[in-house]
């Protein structure tokens, strides 16, 4: 049987692609999650937090996540990475500092990062996290 070349290039071609596609769906490469509502920040908590439970949430306005705090006063950071959402809790020795709008959190976790958050009300939420820091790290 004799295929012509350009019908074998394009075969070739295909299962090339094929093939990739299937390495980046077995490594989970997708687009960039994005919380829509409280719902899904909360069910995201809980992934990253066994029975956290959010009393108050702060969602960023595009769905590249959230603070959210509980009755402890602890404070989780949700944040992007892959195609799911990684969390947090926030130690004290955690940094927030406001751009606008804006609330720059840096989790002191080198390889978690610094997340950018637009919120409603970011004042709250560093006021939020100062409540956890013991008087002589403020």
């Amino acid at each position: 049987m004799d295929l012509p070349p350009a019908l074998v290039q394009f075969l070739g071609s295909l299962i090339a692609i094929l093939a990739l596609a299937g390495i980046a769906l077995w490594l989970k490469l997708g687009p960039t999650p994005r919380l829509s509502d409280e719902d899904e920040a909360r069910a995201a908590a809980d992934e990253a937090v066994s029975g956290f439970e959010p009393v108050e949430i702060g969602l960023d306005r595009e769905g590249r996540g959230a603070l959210l705090r509980d009755a402890e006063g602890r404070i989780l950071l949700l944040r992007p990475h892959g195609t799911h959402f990684a969390g947090r809790l926030l130690s004290p020795d955690a940094r927030m500092a406001t751009e606008g709008d804006v609330l720059l959190v840096d989790s002191a976790e080198k390889r978690f990062g610094t997340a950018q958050l637009t919120l409603d009300d970011p004042s709250a939420w560093m006021q939020a996290l100062n409540a956890i820091k013991p008087p002589d790290h403020a």
